[in-house]
């Protein structure tokens, strides 16, 4: 009985040995190594056109492009469009195929540099996947003046189609095709 109280202490002793050495131990940072290249994640970006809530701004710093005296290199960014296969989705020219047109101008998310990188970086809902985990910051960078750099097309196509040539319309409706009161 002697025998069996002194191995209970002595398990008593190692149990409470062990779990002062597992509390007291580092924490594991091998999970931590895969989110070290989050930190090097951008900023959001404010946008100031939207409507705070009681006037408040949210937080958010400020994303910034390439300096002026090294701005990226359009062609640079153009390989890039072409070997992400973005030309699957915008069309080579950017001109949009099953994605929106990239060339026209006209922006879903907004058309500043920082809005347009945002839009890459962080990617959007529908369709647009996130690129910055895969690309980084330099990379979309150099898709954002690729993008800069196509030229808009002389006809800028619209959601609804025009009314053919001397097309008078339905006697009840206008122009438009949309029954006027």
């Amino acid at each position: 009985m002697r025998t069996a109280c002194k191995s209970m202490a002595l398990i008593g002793v190692l149990i409470a040995t062990q779990l002062t050495v597992a509390c007291s131990r580092e924490p594991n940072t091998s999970t931590t190594a895969a989110t070290a290249d989050q930190s090097e994640a951008p900023p959001a970006v404010r946008y100031e056109d939207h409507i705070w809530a009681a006037g408040m701004p949210p937080p958010a710093g400020v994303l910034s492009p390439p300096a002026a005296s090294s701005p990226p290199n359009p062609k640079d960014g153009q390989a890039l469009f072409n070997s992400m296969n973005c030309d699957g989705c915008h069309a080579p020219d950017g001109s949009g195929f099953v994605g929106p047109s990239l060339s026209d101008g006209r922006w879903r998310y907004g058309g500043r540099d920082e809005e347009i990188f945002s839009s890459i970086f962080y990617g959007r809902p529908k369709g647009m996947p996130a690129y910055g985990g895969l690309l980084g910051q330099g990379g979309v960078w150099l898709l954002v003046s690729y993008l800069r750099s196509l030229p808009k097309p002389a006809s800028v196509p619209t959601t609804s189609m025009p009314e053919p040539q001397g097309h008078e319309g339905h006697p009840d409706q206008g122009t438009t095709g949309v029954p006027t009161q």
